[in-house]
């Protein structure tokens, strides 16, 4: 965690990689300030059907031993890893509904075929 601020109104959450801590990642639940409760209940309705898009985007160094590891701890996958023209990637939510991708990012892209995009239509599911 790199910053945990109560500001009696809300609560300011940040996380930060040990390797990159002057990056900081904002942990927010929906709702006031920013937020009115009505608005805020939709957007977290949204959110928990997957509506909102990915989250996150995380990389590793090996997308299978990272999605081994995870599965061996209950986490559980939407899409298992899968080569793509950017890499090797997995998919999950979290407890939240969030979208959360896992990347091993490839050397060099490769070309996008009709294949890949006939495989990211939303159809394909």
């Amino acid at each position: 965690m790199a910053s945990d601020v109560d500001m009696g109104f809300m609560r300011w959450l940040t996380i930060a990689l040990p390797s990159d801590p002057e990056r900081h990642l904002l942990l927010e639940v929906p709702g006031p300030p920013s937020l009115s409760e009505a608005v805020a209940a939709q957007v977290r309705d949204l959110v928990t059907k997957g509506a909102m898009g990915v989250a996150a985007i995380l990389t590793t160094d090996d997308c299978q031993k990272t999605y081994e590891t995870l599965s061996a701890k209950g986490v559980e996958f939407t899409e298992v890893p899968t080569r793509q023209p950017y890499g090797i990637d997995c998919a999950l939510r979290d407890p939240f509904g969030n979208h959360i991708r896992i990347t091993q990012l490839a050397a060099q892209p490769t070309e996008i075929t009709d294949a890949d995009i006939a495989r990211w239509r939303p159809e394909a599911e």
